[in-house]
């Protein structure tokens, strides 16, 4: 973006959310020359970005129900501090077309997609009838919602073939799915998923996929305008897993044939045209057998979008806050080049053994260094750890001109970190980083669980 156009860009930015990602938001309002308010329980008062941010605002009682949740509190912060835009980061509201539409409705840029967007990507169904029109290839499955008649569920899951996924239309974050490998037991597994769905997203909508047995999980970002022009910052291998949960992520994705890369490429970037997409986004597909199938879009900043900036150098986060000041994307996908390899790691603060979080107060920290590598973090030695949210506490990334390099510098990297006073995943990592099926690349989603020994839900 020219220097010049700095002048049209936000003034003041509520950051809506916390640890890693809110740094992550703050840092890149820094270098646009963007001012910052921090929102934080009571538990999080002394998180970084607070400190770091020029204004601050106390939003409730550490559950997230009740702070970062609570979409009165967020938008009186906004409201109390003069501030023009919220950025949402990733989960909590990011994905709650009710709360992007209420913050335009109450007069402020909600730095995401328009309302309709998140909703019609938000509801997995419409998500897929949207694909396939773009011709986006999708996984095999019920054209639309399950319907209450058993007699008929039976006859869609025989004409796609067991075994068979169910999942919730509202569904995300590996909930509200179960695989079915036989016609016996397809009622009983219906009835409890479309109870569960009712209880975790308040809607029973349930529709059935073709179950694949061994797919990589492979993901494309893409940047909207949202006036009609998009591009793609290529893809990202997320297929080391535990319970639908990624652990590592890389890009781009080893052993991809790069003509499939850019033809589903495009297919996401004409998605995008078609729904004047706004922000940032990423198409989630399961490949298998060199096919793409399309299973979700998330319409937001993803975790591991470390990995896509380390080999395109494209600042994915300051693109969302120029998208949504309205100064477009200001590159096409002709300046986009990928570079080398890079590889992230989620640590998260919990037994490397059983994965019982492992809150606690951090005493000894040593961040690691070197050529090509980051640590996306907001722990410090002294910090409290809560146990009230999600247990990643930073993201460990490193890169280099070869896949080779970027692992040796992981490696290198896990072993220069020092984080006491609490159980980390590092050693699981250290140990997957050395596992001869993921070093050569290409493992499926299942086998970071066939590893463990434990069973898929």
């Amino acid at each position: 973006m020219r220097p010049e156009a700095l002048s049209d860009m936000f003034e003041k930015v509520v950051i809506a959310n916390r640890g890693e990602i809110a740094l992550r938001i703050l840092r890149a309002c820094r270098e646009l020359g963007i001012r910052t308010v921090a929102v934080h329980s009571t538990a999080d008062r002394d998180l970084m970005h607070v400190r770091l941010a020029d204004e601050s605002v106390c939003i409730g009682p550490p559950r997230a129900a009740d702070s970062y949740l609570n979409i009165p509190a967020l938008l009186s912060a906004a409201e109390l501090t003069d501030a023009e835009a919220i950025h949402p980061g990733y989960g909590f509201l990011s994905e709650n077309a009710d709360f992007a539409e209420r913050v335009e409705e109450s007069g402020f840029v909600f730095i995401g997609p328009r309302p309709d967007s998140i909703r019609l990507m938000g509801d997995k169904i419409s998500a897929k009838i949207a694909m396939r029109e773009a011709g986006v290839p999708c996984v095999p499955g019920s054209d639309g919602p399950l319907p209450d008649d058993p007699d008929e569920v039976a006859r869609i899951a025989r004409s796609i073939g067991f075994p068979v996924m169910i999942k919730a239309a509202g569904g995300g974050g590996g909930r509200g799915m179960r695989v079915v490998h036989t016609e016996l037991s397809l009622r009983s597994a219906v009835e409890m998923t479309r109870a569960e769905a009712e209880a975790a997203f308040g809607n029973p909508t349930l529709y059935m996929e073709k179950f694949l047995a061994h797919p990589r999980h492979i993901e494309f970002q893409v940047l909207g305008d949202g006036e009609g022009q998009a591009l793609h910052l290529g893809e990202r291998d997320c297929s080391m897993q535990r319970r639908h949960q990624k652990v590592i992520e890389e890009a781009p994705a080893p052993g991809l044939d790069r003509k499939l890369r850019d033809a589903v490429g495009e297919r996401c970037v004409e998605a995008c045209r078609r729904m004047r997409y706004r922000g940032a986004g990423t198409f989630e597909f399961l490949y298998q057998d060199g096919e793409f199938y399309f299973i979700e879009m998330n319409t937001r900043v993803q975790v591991e979008h470390p990995v896509t900036e380390q080999i395109t150098g494209v600042d994915i986060v300051k693109a969302q806050l120029r998208i949504a000041a309205g100064l477009g994307i200001g590159f096409s996908q002709s300046d986009v080049y990928w570079r080398g390899h890079a590889i992230e790691c989620r640590i998260n603060a919990e037994d490397p053994q059983t994965f019982a979080p492992s809150p606690g107060r951090i005493g000894t920290f040593h961040a690691p260094g070197g050529p090509g590598v980051r640590f996306d973090s907001h722990i410090y030695a002294g910090y409290q750890v809560p146990p009230h949210y999600d247990s990643m506490i930073g993201k460990l990334i490193t890169s280099g001109e070869d896949r080779e390099t970027a692992m040796h510098r992981m490696l290198g990297a896990i072993d220069e970190i020092v984080i006491d006073g609490i159980r980390t995943n590092l050693p699981l990592h250290r140990q997957l980083l050395t596992d001869p099926a993921f070093r050569a690349g290409g493992t499926d989603i299942h086998h970071l669980e066939r590893r463990l020994g434990e069973g898929k839900d």
